[in-house]
């Protein structure tokens, strides 16, 4: 098939309030493609990163980024949701490409420092979306050498990114849900080794319980592994909060309207009460970088309500 071919190949449908993305990307053995609105969430993450690479002295250089957003242009012009025209079109708000890139850069840091420390280490990247992850770490290490970098999502998402990335003896695409237990086989096939998971943006939108259940299963089947995930506080779950930041995301920011927070907690440290192996080890929030272009909200870093609206903590799973 060829580029054109390709791109005539988008077909966009509506149900309901959910806007589906389907295409057939290389022939027609290959299973159409559906993208719902989290997935979307996942496009403009991967757009930020592209947009901010493209700035004057950029927070975060992702040339993987602007490779695929380049590629997949033509296709998102073409759907029938505003959200995916817009990207396509270089419309993402800035302070929200900002916060991308600075949380991308930071789960970076947390992959880097973890090999620093453990040269042979796993990192599992759960909910990777279209993420570059192990290919920036790569270039900022000068090799993949020792590691082994699992990206776990949906099947439907892995099938798009497989277009994009190619696997290796150390780099594995995961098409599982991060619920189907079965994707930590192959994790633990590499033995006794030490493994580092990131749930960049994803923890917020599951359901509660099934957060708690994932990370008791971590802790129980990877002991003395580490965890880096992303956190909303309780306080905007539910009620008149929660729909002040569906308001925000969807109305001001053009997040998808099925991305909506189900999960949060009330401090750092309340995941330690799920068991006494759960040890926290540190926590980051946008702010404390006080990078130039957060302009005047570098200011939030002096208040604590405004530091835990969401944060990033850090746990090891003793």
């Amino acid at each position: 098939m060829d580029y054109n071919e390709f791109t005539d190949r988008l077909v966009s449908k509506s149900k309901g309030k959910t806007t589906m993305l389907t295409q057939e990307i290389t022939s027609s053995t290959t299973p159409a493609l559906r993208l719902a609105d989290v997935s979307e969430t996942g496009l403009l993450t991967l757009y930020g990163r592209a947009q901010e690479t493209l700035t004057p002295d950029p927070i975060l250089k992702d040339e993987k980024a602007v490779e695929i957003t380049r590629a997949i242009n033509p296709l998102l012009v073409e759907s029938d949701s505003k959200v995916l025209q817009d990207l396509a079109r270089g419309r993402v708000n800035p302070n929200l490409r900002v916060h991308i890139a600075l949380r991308a850069k930071q789960y970076d840091q947390y992959a880097l420092d973890f090999l620093a420390r453990h040269p042979d280490g796993i990192i599992v990247n759960l909910g990777c979306g279209m993420d570059s992850r192990f290919v920036r770490i790569s270039d900022a290490r000068k090799s993949e050498r020792e590691m082994v970098f699992f990206d776990l999502d949906l099947p439907e998402v892995i099938a798009v990114k497989k277009q994009f990335f190619q696997e290796s003896e150390r780099y594995h695409l995961l098409g599982e849900s991060v619920f189907d237990y079965r994707w930590m086989d192959p994790v633990l096939a590499y033995g006794p080794r030490p493994v580092l998971f990131l749930a960049e943006g994803l923890f917020m939108y599951l359901d509660a319980d099934r957060v708690k259940d994932l990370t008791l299963t971590l802790r129980a089947r990877f002991p003395g592994s580490e965890l880096v995930c992303e956190v909303v506080h309780r306080r905007w779950i539910g009620g008149l909060a929660s729909k002040m930041v569906r308001f925000k995301m969807q109305g001001r920011l053009g997040i998808g309207a099925e991305a909506v927070y189900h999960f949060g907690v009330a401090s750092s440290r309340e995941m330690e009460s799920w068991n006494p192996g759960i040890r926290f080890l540190d926590e980051w929030c946008y702010f404390d970088t006080r990078h130039p272009k957060l302009g005047w909200m570098r200011w939030f870093a002096r208040g604590e309500s405004m530091r835990h609206v969401q944060w990033t903590v850090h746990y090891r799973l003793g």
